[in-house]
């Protein structure tokens, strides 16, 4: 952190804009320093004067003046909103909503702060022969903090992966046991037609195929009953797979507020949120699928 506690970039930055708002104060008190010279130049010309034509000058100087200082405090103030409007600008590509505190403005422990810094600033600059290099809009973020933040991403991006396969691998098995159920449901049902075209038979052979029928039909229902209990299991571990891959998507999203918290990336970082997007869009079309 710097004197303003900002870093080096945005110190760097501010410093600039106080060069440019020096150089415009210089220009206004020229400005000001004409209109008095303007004054003496063309009305005090002779050696004595009544009081109404001195407060008559006065009057044309207050008049003159006012204009120029009013029109300079105009001009910065337009001149704010629009440093202001670069920096909203650049915080709505990484969408972040900036806020202002009014207040400090008329802050006197943090305007002699700045005052410091200022006279500072230009005591050690009028020492340096070369001017500073052109910077950058944007500085690089700090590499330990965008490491940190780049492997967490690559771990819930791992863990998304691994949560789809498992999901599909549950479907798979879940039709595959609704498949089985519908073939032992046609195999009790052709069995009971079997008995009711057996009626007429002798005895011993009906009694022989309502044991295998009942045999049968036992073995359905326990087959039946595992399936049933197997589907259970797989709607719960289904549940559960849900469940895992809304707490990686809630990963994700709070990765991804981190990311827009360090506006200061470069445009190498615009390939990360480009991934988080189509996982997001992936994610979008796995709800719909589980939905269906």
């Amino acid at each position: 952190q710097a004197e303003l506690g900002v870093n080096e970039h945005h110190q760097n930055e501010v410093v600039s804009y106080m060069r440019f708002a020096r150089f415009k104060r210089g220009m206004c008190l020229k400005t000001v320093d004409s209109c008095f010279q303007d004054l003496k130049d063309s009305r005090l010309v002779e050696e004595t004067f009544t009081v109404d034509e001195v407060i008559d000058m006065l009057d044309g100087l207050q008049s003159v003046v006012h204009s120029e200082v009013e029109s300079e405090l105009i001009n910065t103030t337009y001149t704010n909103v629009l440093l202001l409007r670069q920096l909203f600008s650049q915080a709505e590509k990484w969408y972040l909503k900036l806020q202002t505190d009014v207040s400090d403005l008329e802050n006197r422990e943090l305007l002699d702060q700045v005052a410091e810094f200022e006279k500072s600033e230009y005591t050690s600059s009028n020492k340096k022969s070369t001017a500073d290099p052109i910077k950058p809009k944007l500085a690089p973020l700090n590499e330990g903090g965008s490491e940190l933040l780049n492997k967490t991403v690559a771990h819930l991006q791992e863990e998304n992966e691994k949560l789809k396969t498992r999901l599909r691998t549950i479907e798979t098995q879940a039709t595959a046991a609704l498949d089985e159920k519908s073939k032992l449901e046609k195999s009790l049902r052709d069995l009971q037609m079997i008995q009711g075209d057996q009626k007429n038979n002798t005895n011993q052979d009906i009694t022989e195929l309502e044991n295998k029928v009942a045999a049968l039909k036992s073995q359905f229902e326990k087959t039946l009953n595992d399936t049933t209990a197997n589907q259970k299991f797989l709607e719960e571990d289904l549940m559960t797979t849900k469940h895992d891959l809304l707490k990686v998507q809630d990963q994700l999203s709070t990765a991804e507020k981190e990311l827009e918290k360090k506006f200061q990336q470069t445009a190498a970082y615009r390939n990360m949120k480009e991934i988080l997007t189509k996982k997001n869009e992936q994610i979008k079309d796995l709800r719909r699928r589980l939905s269906k």
